[in-house]
């Protein structure tokens, strides 16, 4: 079955709107991220994207990910309550809720703006070349994992 496609403006547009129902001390059902955190933690899939601000991997450690990790982040498959983390992605500072939520809105309708061709054949930064549907299970199923965490 496939995921809902974030490329999409309904799907895109139903994202955001969880996001909108979040607030600054919406507690989470699970983990150790508060709100804010798991905002800024959701925003770093897209910096990697958009942003050079997070090494690349070596080719070695990049060989690792794509046999180890790849297919349970760009499957269908759901991610686990307490999975592992990459380092890029642990946020242990605070952070400022309204700062990240509009950041990770901003993310979210980019890419939806950009559309799914632009990413179909695009190199991911830890995976190599995605097609359009592994990027948007690793854009949807993201989001959602952590969206459904905080009760959204």
């Amino acid at each position: 079955m496939a995921l809902p496609n974030i490329f999409s403006q309904p799907v895109a547009d139903d994202t955001i709107q969880r996001i909108n129902t979040l607030r600054s001390d919406t507690p989470a059902q699970w983990g150790k991220m508060n709100v804010s955190q798991m905002l800024a933690h959701c925003c770093v899939t897209y910096e990697l994207v958009y942003e050079d601000k997070h090494p690349k991997p070596g080719a070695l450690m990049k060989l690792i990910l794509k046999l180890l990790a790849k297919n349970k982040v760009v499957g269908e498959a759901p991610f686990k309550q307490g999975g592992p983390t990459a380092p890029a992605f642990i946020i242990k500072e605070s952070k400022d809720f309204e700062l990240e939520k509009g950041r990770l809105i901003a993310f979210i309708q980019k890419t939806q703006q950009l559309g799914e061709a632009q990413f179909d054949g695009k190199e991911s930064h830890s995976f190599g070349i995605l097609n359009k549907t592994e990027w948007n299970n690793m854009f949807y199923k993201h989001l959602n994992h952590h969206l459904t965490q905080f009760g959204a």
